[in-house]
């Protein structure tokens, strides 16, 4: 047996290390759970990252891991790591409000594919998270339960639409957390709150039983500390499900196994069209200084030029504000002045989008996803961005309820994520530094169509030469 965990640590551990130390016998679940606890209720008044917080039912879960760990039962990969996930991921029997007015008492009568499958791998659910109304902004905003903060500074956004999982990883309340990502809402929150966010290839993770958006953009995944950790989870969530039947059959490697921390020879793209126009000083020199260090590592770097980006940009918003439109028509019609006046009138937008126009955006994808290929990837193994071309906003710079004129920064937010979700590419985001103001800078990495393993690699030699993902917020 491992000697144990100071109790005054357990907070601080990532999800694979919560585990492992479980696995061990270092640690006992319920003390990982009173450690985030604790956590939570002294510290989320002033984060708001928490929807519903199901304590007496965690330490439950807890007990129940404790004692099959001391009879000699052997814990699944997940054991004993708790998790706190956005409030879109159904629970038969419980409330899932989707961040909303309209589903505030909506009882799930199904429990989401994903969430069984962390059950199964010994995950301990200790309730939802914060969210952008209906998974539907990308900085955080919610007017219905109120703005989740930025750890690191509470005047700042914390990125949506998967606010509190970002929040919530960044401040320790918790190991790991599932957002859901149509346009940016699991790497926004990473990049914002410095942590590490994967979002892998459309079709990856089964999506039954997940509030919809965007039926051909939404993807599922994780907000995590660390690549070990993003990799382990999308193993555990991974693969084909008969209740999604657009849910790849592709066989699921052992991602954690991939991590050697050799990326000696790895050829990265930078594509200097699009993603680094009008980016803040700080951001490039963050940026700049991750390539550097991936580099260093063995890395090749070449700077790339991508005409394409501007029509995968331009169709990006058609297919996901006209499908989102589609979603909400019924809702919109009975009931509109529920919604918060920024997303009514985004959905509104939706309405007005020429079917003909939304053809022409689906039947572009394939040519254009080959295209990006072509220019981006032929002859590389990864795509390199910074994830957010700004430095992190205020709330009262996005806020477009209070002031419309801030929509084009509201909208910005997410430009440089956008694209690889209608391209459908596996990407992440992690740490790679602050700027000026304190505030995290996040470096994006994004490959080929199933290539997580290659993209976590890379994340994974990354974080080994820093330590970006290891800084805590002190509130």
């Amino acid at each position: 047996m491992n000697a144990p965990v100071a109790p005054a640590d357990l907070a601080e551990l990532s999800m694979t290390e919560a585990a492992d130390a479980f696995a061990t016998g270092a640690v006992k679940a319920e003390a990982l759970v009173r450690a985030c606890l604790a956590r939570i209720e002294a510290q989320d008044a002033k984060v708001n990252a928490v929807i519903r917080l199901d304590r007496e039912a965690a330490l439950e879960a807890a007990a129940a891991l404790d004692k099959a760990r001391a009879s000699g039962a052997t814990p699944g990969p997940l054991a004993g790591a708790p998790m706190m996930h956005k409030d879109m991921y159904y629970r038969a029997g419980k409330v899932s409000t989707c961040g909303s007015k309209i589903r505030k008492d909506f009882t799930a009568p199904v429990t989401a594919t994903v969430l069984q499958r962390l059950d199964a791998a010994g995950a301990i659910d200790m309730g939802t998270l914060n969210m952008a109304e209906f998974a539907q902004n990308p900085t955080g905003h919610n007017a219905h339960f109120g703005h989740c903060h930025n750890p690191w500074d509470l005047a700042y956004c914390t990125g949506g639409s998967s606010s509190g999982s970002g929040a919530g990883i960044a401040a320790r309340f918790f190991t790991a957390a599932l957002g859901s990502d149509t346009g940016g809402s699991i790497r926004l929150p990473a990049t914002l709150c410095g942590v590490t966010g994967l979002k892998a290839t459309q079709t990856r993770v089964s999506r039954h039983g997940v509030m919809p958006l965007s039926f051909s953009c939404d993807n599922v995944g994780p907000l995590v500390r660390t690549a070990k950790d993003a990799a382990r989870f999308l193993k555990v969530t991974a693969g084909h499900d008969p209740k999604d039947p657009t849910s790849a059959g592709e066989p699921v490697p052992d991602y954690e196994a991939a991590l050697t921390g050799d990326i000696r020879g790895l050829k990265i793209a930078v594509c200097e069209t699009y993603f680094l126009e009008d980016a803040d000083e700080p951001v490039v020199t963050a940026f700049e200084a991750a390539l550097a260090a991936l580099a260093e590592r063995g890395a090749s770097i070449t700077r790339v030029k991508v005409p394409s980006m501007r029509a995968i940009s331009a169709y990006t918003a058609l297919v996901s504000r006209t499908e989102s439109a589609a979603i909400h028509a019924e809702w919109m019609r009975e009931h509109p002045g529920d919604y918060a006046i920024h997303l009514s009138a985004r959905i509104y937008g939706g309405f007005a989008i020429p079917g003909h126009l939304y053809i022409e955006a689906l039947s572009r994808r394939g040519p254009l996803l080959r295209q990006f290929v072509a220019e981006a990837l032929t002859g590389f193994d990864l795509v390199a961005t910074p994830t957010l071309r700004t430095r992190v906003p205020t709330l009262a710079e996005t806020d477009i309820d209070a002031d419309p004129a801030n929509w084009a920064r509201f909208m910005a937010v997410s430009a440089n994520t956008r694209p690889f979700n209608y391209l459908g590419l596996p990407a992440i985001s992690l740490p790679c530094g602050f700027d000026d103001r304190g505030l995290p800078v996040g470096l994006q990495l994004a490959g080929r169509p199933f290539a997580e393993a290659t993209v976590l690699r890379a994340a994974d030699a990354f974080q080994r030469v820093t330590d970006w993902h290891r800084k805590a917020p002190v509130l």
